[in-house]
């Protein structure tokens, strides 16, 4: 009697082990196959509702680069010819991929019909202060459309990930709130955080009538800005 009890005991636990035995093949990964045997998990949805919104690119409007979002460019920033002639304004722009670099676009806002213009110049100086690209005078290009307008390098450069200042040179006489260029308004907050030579917008030099070849960064200054002289937009193609 008690080896029949026993043999049924020892017949019943092994039948369990083995009915837990197929339940683990079952539900256990088969190791022997790829990851791509089973279902794909799905991507995670998008933050903000799954939306995916980014803000505006520059290629969205065919264009590389730029300082900031066009749309956010509606200051007006104007001052006297004996404010900024001569001098040399920088507005720093940071490329996050090599791109040929054959146009800066300026916002040109307002006109003075009456200016006298001459020795107007549109550069790019790399990081360490040398120029690598100017155009040709744009003093005929600033008496006529006011509106965003690409104006070209006179020759075209290749231009590596990295910092890049875009330089902007009048001269001549203009009625001050006649002649004026769009800007984001920022003014002197435009710099908050930075010291020379990584200002984001600043003036160097004075009594310039072309773009030299080379300037100091440590020399930036903020002392025109400070008075109004806004961040001018500007754009790459």
């Amino acid at each position: 009697m008690r080896t029949r009890t026993t043999t049924a005991t020892t017949g019943l636990v092994t039948a369990l082990a083995l009915v837990y035995a197929l339940a683990g093949c079952s539900t256990a990964p088969d190791k022997g196959r790829t990851a791509t045997a089973g279902p794909t998990a799905s991507a995670p949805a998008a933050p903000g509702g799954g939306s995916g919104f980014e803000g505006p690119r520059p290629q969205d409007q065919n264009l590389l680069a730029w300082t900031g979002d066009p749309n956010d460019a509606g200051h007006v920033t104007a001052q006297s010819s004996a404010g900024v002639g001569g001098r040399i304004t920088l507005v720093r722009i940071v490329l996050r991929e090599q791109i040929t670099w054959s146009n800066i676009w300026l916002g040109l806002a307002g006109l003075d019909t009456n200016a006298q213009l001459a020795d107007c110049y549109l550069g790019v100086y790399d990081a360490k202060g040398a120029l690598v690209g100017s155009t040709a005078d744009i003093s005929p290009q600033l008496m006529t459309d006011a509106i965003a307008k690409p104006l070209p390098l006179a020759k075209p450069f290749t231009a590596a990930p990295g910092t890049y200042f875009i330089a902007l040179l009048l001269n001549g006489n203009w009625a001050t709130n006649a002649l004026t260029l769009k800007s984001t308004g920022a003014g002197i907050s435009v710099n908050a955080g930075l010291t020379p030579p990584n200002l984001r917008y600043s003036s160097i030099l004075t009594g310039q009538t072309s773009l030299p070849a080379t300037v100091n960064l440590g020399e930036q200054s903020t002392a025109t800005i400070n008075t109004g002289w806004a961040s001018q937009w500007y754009a790459v193609s």
